[in-house]
């Protein structure tokens, strides 16, 4: 067995669905990356983003190699270990009847996950003194979806730009050690400290993150959007 390699992956989009783009990192034995790629979607969601980082990082890694994964979609996580068996019960249906979304993807990585010990570990995402890797690899991912362009180690890119500073806590991560198990530990609520009307514009309570992809820092001013919290300019553009 070939020595354990520790990873991350991220998906990103700027719009969901908008210009979006996928990257993963590997790192050493000291955490710190070595070879990463990254590449552009088109337009996408952040979902399928997502899935798409953790399907090229399967399948750039070889199969025999054990592998810990570092994501911060709990989406694609449980997509891939919770909710996966009973999809393929149901003949690909979710629990409502309803076709599941991305089978093709999903599927995919479920043949890249068969026979190969995988442990899938949650980090939430933008956190100040957060993992490192996950950080690396959403910058990658940022990067890909605003450029439209592919990046990577192999290519000679040089690192994506560092994140702008957040005002987010650290959040502790959360840790696993079973073949395809996923442990997640509960996003930074973003939600603000009242409900206000669409037209309305507040200070945000907590950290959180806009539809956009980008983050907000408490105390910075929000507006209600069709998908929750966010930049008051994301919601004129809902």
């Amino acid at each position: 067995m070939a020595e354990r390699v520790i990873a991350a992956c991220d998906g990103a989009s700027k719009g969901n669905p908008g210009p979006a783009g996928w990257a993963w990192v590997v790192a050493d034995s000291d955490e710190r990356p070595v070879q990463w790629e990254a590449g552009a979607l088109g337009t996408a969601t952040n979902n399928v983003a997502e899935l798409t980082a953790l399907e090229r990082l399967l399948t750039t890694v070889a199969p025999e190699v054990e592998l810990e994964v570092r994501m911060d979609s709990q989406y694609a996580m449980k997509a891939v270990t919770t909710w996966l068996p009973g999809w393929k019960r149901k003949g690909w249906k979710t629990a409502s009847g309803k076709p599941v979304a991305n089978q093709e993807l999903v599927a995919r990585i479920d043949a890249l996950l068969e026979g190969r010990k995988v442990e899938f570990t949650y980090v939430p995402a933008h956190q100040v003194d957060g993992d490192p890797l996950n950080d690396f690899a959403d910058r990658a991912a940022s990067q890909a979806a605003v450029q439209q362009q592919d990046a990577g180690s192999a290519l000679g890119s040089p690192a994506p730009p560092p994140s702008a500073p957040s005002t987010k806590k650290a959040a502790g991560k959360a840790s696993g050690g079973s073949t395809r198990a996923a442990t997640a530990k509960k996003r930074t609520s973003g939600a603000a400290g009242s409900a206000g009307g669409s037209s309305r514009t507040l200070k945000a309570k907590f950290p959180g993150r806009c539809r956009c992809g980008r983050s907000y820092g408490a105390g910075e001013e929000i507006a209600k959007n069709p998908d929750g919290w966010g930049h008051p300019e994301c919601r004129a553009s809902a």
